[in-house]
Parts: C-alpha cells; sequence; structure tokens
C-alpha cells in the first residue's frame, strides 16, 4: 500500500513564532491536499534557526501548537524546534498524530562545530510506531554518521525522517559542499539501509550563511522520487515497499546482511 509523504521546505525568520506557524500551515494543508499522509518540515522550522545560545534561549518553547494544525488535516507531522529543559537547550524534533497528540520528541544527538555552544546533546535514539511505518527520528547533522542511522534501521525503524538546515557559504560551497551532496546524503543513507530516507531542509538565509534546501525523498534502492531546489516548496511522493520492484530489489541488494562486522568491530 503506497504512503504518501511531503516534505515542506520553509524558510522561517528567526523569533517570528506566529508568522512561521502561519507557513507551516499553509504547506501541511498543501501537502493533506496533495494526499500525503506524513509532512515532515525541517530543523527550526517554528522558530528559524539560531546561531547563539541568546537567541535560542528567546525562541524556546514547545512545539505543541502543531498538534491542532495535525489533527485538523488528519495527517502526521515532524517538525524541529527549540526546547528547554532546566538549564539546557536542545535541538529537537517532536512528531504529532492525526489525533494532534505529541508522539515523540527527539533531541539531536550529533551537534556540529559551534551548536555545541548553544546545546545540550541528546542521548536517545528515538524509533516510533506509526500507522505510515516505523520511523527514525533524525536532525540535521545525525545524518552524516552512517553508524547512527544503521543502529536506527537495526532497532527496526522502516523510514527515516531527517530535519536539517544544511547551510554553506561561497567557501563552503567551492569544497563541493552544495545541494547535489546534501542530496547525495539521503540516497546513499537510503541505499545502503534500504528504507526510504525523508529529508526535509530549510530554505532562506541567516548569520551569514545560506540554506542549501534541496529537500529529497529517496526510496530504498536511493532513487530520488521527489526534491526540490534551494527555494521554498512541497515535494511529495508515494513510498511503495511492497510491490514487484520492492521485492526484487530487496532481494538483490541484501547489503545489511551481508556485512561482516568481525572485520570491522
Amino acid at each position: 500500500m503506497p504512503v504518501a509523504v511531503a516534505c515542506a521546505q520553509v524558510a522561517p525568520v528567526l523569533g517570528a513564532v506566529p508568522a512561521n506557524l502561519d507557513a507551516m500551515a499553509a504547506q501541511a494543508r498543501a501537502a493533506a491536499a496533495a494526499g500525503a499522509s506524513l509532512v515532515v518540515f525541517p530543523e527550526c522550522a517554528v522558530t528559524g534557526y539560531p546561531f547563539s545560545r541568546a537567541d535560542a534561549l528567546a525562541v524556546a518553547g514547545p512545539a505543541d501548537a502543531l498538534g491542532p494544525l495535525a489533527a485538523s488535516l488528519g495527517v502526521f507531522l515532524a517538525a524541529g524546534h527549540i526546547e528547554s529543559a532546566g538549564d539546557d537547550l536542545y535541538d529537537a524534533l517532536s512528531l504529532f498524530g492525526p489525533d494532534g497528540a505529541r508522539l515523540a520528541t527527539y533531541r539531536k544527538a550529533h551537534l556540529f562545530s559551534t551548536e555545541r555552544t548553544v546545546y545540550a546533546a541528546g542521548s536517545a535514539p528515538v524509533v516510533v510506531d506509526t500507522a505510515v511505518g516505523r520511523l527514525g527520528l533524525t536532525v540535521c547533522y545525525d545524518l552524516i554518521f552512517p553508524e547512527y542511522v544503521r543502529a536506527l534501521v537495526d532497532a527496526g525503524a522502516s523510514m527515516i525522517v531527517n530535519a536539517t538546515n544544511w547551510i554553506t557559504d561561497p567557501w563552503q560551497t567551492g569544497m563541493g559542499w552544495d545541494g547535489p551532496m546534501v542530496r547525495s546524503l539521503a540516497r546513499v543513507r537510503a541505499l545502503e539501509n534500504g528504507v526510504p530516507v525523508v529529508m526535509s531542509c530549510l530554505a532562506g538565509s541567516g548569520g551569514g550563511f545560506t540554506s542549501i534546501g534541496h529537500s529529497t525523498i529517496a526510496g530504498p534502492s536511493g532513487r530520488v522520487l521527489a526534491s526540490l531546489d534551494a527555494a521554498e516548496g512541497l515535494a511529495v511522493a508515494d513510498l511503495v515497499t511492497d510491490d514487484a520492484d520492492a521485492r526484487r530489489w530487496s532481494g538483490l541488494a541484501t547489503y545489511r546482511a551481508d556485512r561482516r562486522p568481525e572485520l570491522y568491530g
């Protein structure tokens, strides 16, 4: 049975939470109208992406305003936001069900560069059973670590959800860090694990950096099923994991079964 999923690529303004939520609602409605059962928003979609602890503190809060939106559309909805717990801040991804209930909140486990001065690292991988599959939740830099994504799949994830803000500047782009590169991350993680990857990226710019965008939905073979460029937009695809082609591919590409961990521990 096909499952329609959507990446909603938005360009939130830091601190403009009501306006950001309005933009997210419009994208979610469009995704639901296109038949999506799961809508994935990027990292920090609710708040905008903060580059300092002071900015993160100013926008930290729950994403519970998204529960009623998910319920009104009857969809699963995942979105990035900043969460506070005591003195700690977390780069978080919350998942809401079609009844509006918050099913899980995942805290980003791998922090990149100066993020370590802003956030605490999450310490608990999250795999959530849903009607659209067992979702392994990840945020941005988590996707760089193949062993982490593999661990989620080994724990039963049948789909990897990644909410991200891949950023660049002219120097990093010159080094090859660009749209095709981040799209390839989604493709390779899908291919090597034999599960779909739904990677939703921020658009826009801020803090002297440009958000790369290029949200991508990759099938279990690594094939790009839907994608975007750097601008705001919506990518929707039907995930089919139990047709003749999928069964033929899974019988041929036995990557996980072919591992030899005794050689690489």
